[in-house]
């Protein structure tokens, strides 16, 4: 089972993306809308596609989309809002079964125009949004972003973000604020969503067994946005000297201690040393033989669970952990020895071997998911990285110790957070 992807620039500042293979028994279709991440649009670019996804002109209500839904044989549509770097990426998804196993010639289009429609034919009142779905949906909002202090373990990871980043855009939430929420009219929302449709990249995705020819030519008839002056996203900084360990301690009723280090790698995605970071982080913290897990866990009993995980946009990376309260001095010691260790080289081959294994399996395993695929080539358009994925699996096998020590030693240490009981 073949997998092929195809490119086009269909005009200024639209992309097609098809990802051919028959792999799959549905027809996945997502369109991601890129936006600067910034503090004046993060709220209101994760509030856009959550009224948008309320109603259209043609399908009124939520009820009237399903419906429709259900006549395209079951299809799903789903919303999101992500950030990849100092990007918030608004994305638009319809998912439903190939065209041959529903012997439907037309079901695909239908489906393109269907997310077509849930993205430029809103149902407006006096030439705004319905005022009913942007207060409900301001009020959903709300919760959301009240909610996320709920799973702590990624309210960690989010606070040291914050900490570490708190001079640079990457500290956004990517759902926006709630002190932010009440202040945005429906005039202002309204006006910066048709800024947004005219001067946004567009992304289009297709997976499934689908012809490019004919999806090109679809995309091209359906996908009619009238576009002007498309904007151009810069590039993260990503080079940073580390001065002075920022320590912060945030205190919450809690039962179990939150210990986050945050590292700055200074390794772009685009060096040569990039596969050895992913692999020095995955020696260091990857799963069960890592040297984290090893010694902090196993060998110590200080911890509850400990990882550590890259941030390929942004060229960071952290360390968490679930410890005891008391047990944070110790832990602290113990992790920052074991990237000592790395950058000494004190790891074995077996480490090496097992974390190339485990890279290459999750990197095969994206081939096995539609959607996995479809952000696999985002981020490559995003990085302009043209290498596929045999080429990354072989980067990955040719990797020596050498490497991954000279990545490890680039590791430098920016921020300590602890969330701790009250």
């Amino acid at each position: 089972m073949s997998i092929s992807s195809m490119l086009e620039k269909l005009e200024e500042g639209l992309y097609l993306n098809v990802i051919h293979t028959n792999k799959f028994k549905t027809n996945l279709v997502n369109v991601y809308i890129l936006r600067p991440l910034n503090r004046e649009e993060v709220t209101k670019n994760a509030l856009i596609p959550l009224i948008l996804r309320r109603g259209t002109k043609e399908y009124k209500t939520s009820l009237d989309i399903q419906k429709r839904l259900e006549e395209l044989y079951g299809s799903n549509l789903s919303i999101n809002v992500n950030k990849k770097g100092e990007r918030q990426i608004i994305r638009f998804t319809i998912e439903g079964p190939d065209s041959d196993i529903v012997a439907s010639d037309n079901l695909l289009k239908d489906q393109l125009k269907m997310l077509y429609n849930i993205i430029t034919n809103p149902l407006l009142e006096k030439e705004l949004f319905s005022v009913k779905y942007v207060e409900q949906e301001k009020k959903n909002l709300k919760k959301k972003i009240e909610g996320r202090v709920n799973n702590k373990k990624q309210y960690a990871l989010d606070r040291c973000i914050e900490e570490m980043c708190k001079n640079e855009n990457y500290r956004l939430y990517k759902y926006g604020y709630t002190e932010d929420i009440e202040k945005i009219t429906n005039s202002d929302l309204y006006k910066h969503y048709k800024e947004i449709l005219k001067t946004s990249p567009i992304f289009i995705s297709v997976v499934g067994n689908v012809m490019k020819e004919d999806i090109v030519e679809q995309i091209k008839n359906i996908f009619k946005f009238r576009r002007d002056n498309i904007i151009e996203i810069p590039r993260e900084d990503v080079i940073k000297a580390v001065v002075e360990v920022n320590k912060v301690f945030d205190e919450m009723d809690v039962n179990q201690g939150k210990l986050t280090l945050g590292y700055r790698t200074n390794v772009p995605y685009e060096d040569e040393l990039y596969e050895s970071l992913l692999l020095a982080s995955n020696i260091l913290g990857g799963g069960p033989n890592s040297k984290l897990f090893e010694n902090v866990r196993e060998k110590e009993s200080l911890a509850y669970y400990v990882y550590s995980k890259s941030y390929k946009f942004k060229s960071i990376m952290l360390i968490a952990s679930g410890i005891e309260f008391q047990n944070y001095d110790k832990a602290l010691d113990i992790i920052r020895k074991q990237v000592e260790d790395m950058k000494k080289g004190k790891f074995e081959q077996g480490h090496i071997e097992n974390s190339k294994s485990s890279l290459i399996t999750a990197i095969k395993s994206m081939t096995d998911n539609n959607f996995s695929l479809a952000e696999f080539y985002l981020s490559q358009f995003i990085t302009n990285d043209n290498r596929s994925i045999n080429q990354i699996i072989n980067n990955l096998k040719v990797i020596s110790k050498d490497n991954v020590v000279e990545a490890a030693k680039k590791l430098s240490l920016d921020t300590i957070y602890f969330l701790k009981k009250k």
